[in-house]
């Protein structure tokens, strides 16, 4: 194990460490000719980048240096990430009464809920990176990464309780609740490969899509908004996550080790089911044929010759592209859910990350 000096200080100045994930996706969109929609990304940039810096100058004040479980977490959350949880919460509250420390509390917290899950999944997946760099297991073992993922929920709780409260703090422990359930269905197939679509949907819906519907909800309501269009706001959450997740998924097959931070097909080595493998699966039989084999043999391994197999089998179908399509579909109905917001910047900068998020490479 490496000692805290080893590894970026997460109390180094907060400018500097702050993502910005704006323009990574006006990159996107510029590799995509789609310079109309990078405008529109430079444009909203100023809206959120005050509030972004609220959010990490925060995060940069945790006590991370304090022991070997905090400076487990501190590593992570150092690493900067997207980011984009906080930003729905801070979008949303913009169609409302707009920003305030409330609301910075609830984006910190929806921040460190995802962080939390990172480092519990990098010790169930026996995860090497992250965001480019060795894991926190990997650097302080697996008991401080486990114990630093459970410090930042209950860092996380304690903020909603303070600043929100109520409806909002009861939803995300239902959302925590649904997370955990997804985990264990995932555990549950881990290495079987059952080409379900129903399970799939079900793990993303809450492992994934769980925080985007609680960014949204808790954005909105701390912006004093009704319950019934927060509630929209959770549903165009919902589908921003399935689109987010199905990114992700497509991104394992088609990306590569610099960009990604991980290596590529991680998700098929780890057996985990995505759904570009299952769209091969239904269409090509020598990648079924394979699955059904290591759904009866769990001690199959997944080396070069089956990732061959499924390299073919995802060109032959189309399977990346049929992914990203419905990644778009569901992109489509998380905005819908936004029409009965009046027309303003922040209704638009939701439209426009929506849009720009299915493009993204990383």
């Amino acid at each position: 194990m490496l000692s805290s000096s080893t590894v970026m200080s997460p109390n180094a100045d907060a400018t500097t460490n702050a993502p910005d994930l704006l323009s990574s996706l006006r990159g996107v969109c510029d590799r995509h000719g789609l310079e109309s929609l990078g405008r529109d990304l430079s444009g909203m940039s100023e809206l959120v980048r005050s509030d972004m810096r609220d959010v990490e100058v925060f995060l940069d004040a945790m006590p991370f240096d304090d022991d070997a479980v905090r400076r487990s977490a501190g590593h992570l959350v150092a690493r900067g990430g997207k980011r984009l949880r906080p930003m729905c919460v801070s979008l949303a509250s913009r169609l409302g009464t707009g920003f305030d420390e409330r609301i910075r509390d609830l984006a910190v917290a929806v921040e460190l809920v995802h962080c939390a899950t990172l480092l519990h999944d990098d010790v169930v997946d026996v995860g090497d990176r992250r965001r480019g760099a060795p894991t926190a297991r990997v650097l302080y073992g697996n008991a401080a990464s486990i114990f630093a993922g459970d410090w930042l929920l209950v860092e996380a709780l304690r903020l909603v309780r303070r600043s929100a409260g109520g409806d909002v703090l009861e939803r995300l422990l239902d959302r925590i609740d649904a997370m955990i359930t997804a985990e264990a269905i995932q555990l549950d197939k881990r290495g079987r490969f059952e080409a379900s679509e129903e399970h799939y949907f079900a793990i993303v819906d809450g492992k994934t899509a769980a925080l985007f519907r609680w960014a949204m909800y808790a954005g909105g309501r701390g912006g004093g908004l009704a319950v019934e269009r927060c509630e929209a706001l959770e549903r165009f959450g919902r589908g921003l996550g399935m689109a987010f997740q199905l990114v992700d998924d497509a991104l394992d097959y088609e990306g590569t080790s610099a960009v990604l931070g991980k290596e590529p097909f991680a998700d098929l080595r780890e057996g985990k089911m995505t759904y570009p493998l299952l769209v091969a699966a239904r269409g090509d039989a020598d990648v079924r044929a394979l699955l059904e084999r290591a759904a009866k043999d769990e001690s199959t391994a997944f080396g070069d010759e089956a990732v061959e197999i499924v390299a073919k089998g995802l060109a032959a179908t189309d399977a990346v592209a049929v992914t990203r399509r419905l990644a778009n579909e569901h992109v489509d109905r998380a905005i819908a859910e936004l029409s009965g917001f009046e027309d303003g910047p922040a209704k638009r900068a939701l439209t426009i990350v929506a849009r720009a998020t299915v493009l993204r490479d990383a």
